[in-house]
């Protein structure tokens, strides 16, 4: 049946600049490299796809979206061209097939994380893509993740679904069932990058972590116990937010996007709905640094009301901080300390009579600390009577800081520097400034490099003295070309398309 023109294919294959014809011949050269030498594609089947809108069989979408991926240089899904994997009869699915069925997600998973694998092989960039909108991600989620997943999506996958998830993987991983102590290093390994994220930045170990991901994709294709496959799920959701992490560190946005919303639907899988909001809670930040505040208000929305009565105080308050951030870069002074007040409140009140789980060990004090001194500096661009707090909680975070966390310190300075140039205190902006100098250059986090652009900025007004002007020559030296932001990268809303401002600013 004609169902219309498939306007995703058609737009990336007109970017990818092929022929009918040629992109036939790709086809059956590319399935015969991944063993199907029987296809036989031609230039009619390839209009039938674009313009009547007809799907092709299996293998030949996992075919294209490999092909597309490697042309275009950034991972192309296959719901990306158009051929959506069926879900649930009467479901309505707005935003990439989301949420993805009952049973997807280990799918979906492994075919993404083996195009990044490819990608980052190949030396491609992988940054072409659209961020979509936190209103359309928040829309199609919302009823989702107020719901517990059925008891099958926990109990494990069908046949059919673990013949969906392995043939879906392109660096194919041949798992086998797993046990408690093979879970419990991959436990441990997360740790691992976690603190080595945390210390050196994201680029360093971002492959690694994307591949630890493909393998943990292939181990969910295959049934174990529920207690283990709880356990799995866990560990697919905190290497899904490293990897988003690490991708919005140095500058993958797409692709950090598409790792949070994986993250949460592991997540939710496993039967953990708070984790499922902090996944959603990184995508917000990622669209305050991208200057969409309002996008991150959205996802902020749904993270708190998706994560459900069990979600800590301290995780709580840390959605609050975020939230407060994103009105401070809206110059919503009043909303955002009523935020912050929240947040210290919710943030005390935990008692710490309940561990808190793994992801959220790395927020303590400081952060809280840093994270409002970020809300206060950001709140400065519009009234910069705020310099003087964001200068206070940024040197109480400061003095908190543990060891092995080399970025945040570096965030920490910065933001005191900052401030203080905003608050006409240039002999303390130096030094501090000078501190970040010193360790910036062993750290692979662009974020830090966006962070000493914004303080840079503010050098400007001070461009008359001496000591000033060594500073800025000496960050011109630190400083990298700033790389073109990505094609289309600020596209996806109708609101706030800046993608550096006032708000680019991360800890």
């Amino acid at each position: 049946m004609n169902k219309g023109p498939n306007t995703r294919l058609s737009d990336l294959f007109g970017l990818a600049g092929w022929s009918k014809g040629e992109l036939a011949r790709l086809v059956n050269r590319h399935a015969a490299a991944m063993g199907h030498p029987q296809l036989a594609t031609d230039t009619s089947r390839v209009r039938r796809w674009i313009d009547m809108g007809e799907t092709p069989r299996d293998p030949v979408p996992k075919v294209l979206a490999s092909l597309f991926t490697e042309r275009l240089g950034r991972v192309v899904t296959i719901e990306d061209l158009g051929f959506g994997r069926p879900g649930p009869s009467g479901k309505r699915q707005s935003v990439d097939g989301l949420p993805w069925a009952p049973g997807h997600t280990a799918s979906v998973l492994t075919e993404f994380t083996g195009m990044d694998l490819m990608l980052n092989r190949r030396g491609l960039v992988g940054a072409g893509a659209a961020l979509a909108a936190g209103s359309a991600l928040s829309n199609s989620l919302h009823d989702w993740l107020q719901t517990d997943p059925a008891p099958d999506a926990l109990g494990g996958l069908g046949p059919e679904h673990q013949l969906t998830a392995d043939t879906a993987a392109f660096d194919r991983y041949e798992a086998a069932p797993v046990g408690s102590e093979e879970i419990e290093a991959l436990e441990r390994a997360v740790e691992v990058f976690r603190a080595w994220d945390a210390s050196r930045g994201g680029g360093l170990q971002r492959k690694a972590v994307v591949g630890q991901l493909n393998e943990v994709g292939g181990m969910l294709a295959y049934q174990h116990p529920d207690h283990l496959r709880r356990r799995l799920w866990g560990v697919a959701a905190n290497l899904a937010v490293l990897a988003g992490w690490m991708s919005h560190d140095v500058g993958l946005e797409p692709t950090a996007q598409k790792y949070f919303v994986i993250a949460a639907h592991a997540a939710r899988e496993g039967g953990d709905r708070p984790r499922a909001g902090e996944a959603l809670s990184r995508a917000a930040r990622q669209m305050v640094h991208l200057g969409r505040p309002d996008d991150a208000l959205d996802l902020m929305k749904l993270a708190q009301s998706g994560s459900g009565v069990q979600t800590l105080p301290r995780t709580r308050a840390m959605f609050h901080t975020i939230e407060a951030w994103a009105q401070a870069s809206m110059g919503r002074g009043q909303a955002m300390r009523r935020t912050l007040g929240e947040a210290e409140e919710l943030f005390v009140s935990d008692k710490g009579d309940v561990p808190p789980p793994s992801w959220m060990q790395l927020f303590n004090e400081a952060d809280l600390h840093g994270m409002e001194g970020l809300a206060y500096r950001t709140l400065a661009e519009h009234d910069p009577a705020a310099a003087t707090i964001a200068e206070q909680h940024a040197k109480k975070a400061l003095a908190l800081r543990e060891d092995g966390r080399q970025r945040s310190q570096i965030f920490d300075h910065i933001s005191i520097a900052s401030a203080c140039f905003i608050a006409d205190d240039p002999e303390q902006a130096d030094r501090y400034a000078r501190l970040a100098l010193l360790s910036i250059g062993d750290n692979s986090s662009h974020r830090t490099w966006d962070r000493l652009r914004e303080m840079y900025r503010l050098t400007g007004q001070y461009a008359g003295y001496a000591k000033i002007e060594d500073l800025r020559e000496e960050i011109q030296e630190a400083l990298p070309k700033a790389p073109k932001a990505a094609k289309g990268s600020g596209k996806g809303s109708g609101k706030g398309s800046r993608l550096k401002g006032p708000g680019s600013l991360n800890i």
